[in-house]
């Protein structure tokens, strides 16, 4: 059975850790909408001038285009056996664009990463990256301000909006994005949500059971 898994998560849950982990373990591959963007603006592709040409007025990439960009990326061969959506919906048009979109194929699994906002702002205020690769380092002795990256050996800073007032405002942006499309999906039989206040390993685990308890309900025949 494919795979076709929406992953949700606020700023320092881990989530795109968890997705790429995923995505690895079933081999399918994680679409993350900021990469494909930023991948299209580099090509000069149709879609990559018609996104540059709004984000350099300081707007934000429309529903429209952003489903045209999904459509077309799950199409592709690579994505026939599932996929991780990493980004996407952020709008519950998209959502329901991407129940659409669906339509015979396997039901969308949804996981939620819930983490109360005082573990957030911690994990956030410690995180840290290399201003060489721009690698992201998590808490810990070595990780600290002017600590070394583990890939290039670079200096490790703190983020621009790692900062306290610029994450309460990050988290705040997302809970007034997200929680419409958690009210739109939480009564499917595919939702999930996991304790994400645990140790990356066992936030994993209980996100493989997740995911397993959920494709084991559409084998069973019940459906969103």
């Amino acid at each position: 059975m494919a795979l076709h898994l929406i992953l949700f998560g606020p700023p320092g849950a881990g989530k795109g850790t968890q997705a790429e982990q995923i995505a690895r373990s079933r081999a399918i591959p994680k679409i993350s909408t900021g990469d494909i963007l930023r991948e299209a603006v580099h090509n000069r592709t149709a879609i990559g001038e018609r996104a540059k040409a709004i984000m350099s007025q300081g707007q934000l990439v429309g529903d429209d285009l952003m489903i045209g960009i999904i459509r077309e990326r799950i199409d592709q061969q690579d994505a026939r056996n599932g996929f991780v959506l990493d980004g996407f919906p952020r709008t519950v048009t998209q959502a329901v664009a991407l129940d659409k979109m669906m339509a015979g194929r396997d039901a969308l699994v949804i996981v939620e990463i819930a983490v109360p906002e005082a573990e957030l702002l911690r994990r956030l205020s410690m995180r840290m990256v290399c201003d060489v690769c721009g690698h992201t380092a998590g808490a810990g002795a070595a990780s600290g301000p002017g600590g070394t990256c583990e890939l290039c050996g670079g200096k490790l800073v703190q983020r621009s909006d790692d900062h306290d007032n610029v994450i309460r405002e990050r988290l705040n942006v997302y809970v007034r994005q997200t929680q419409p499309l958690i009210e739109f999906y939480q009564n499917r039989p595919t939702f999930r949500s996991v304790n994400g206040s645990q140790s990356p390993d066992r936030v994993g685990a209980d996100l493989m059971a997740a995911i397993d308890s959920a494709d084991s309900g559409v084998a069973k025949g019940v459906r969103p």
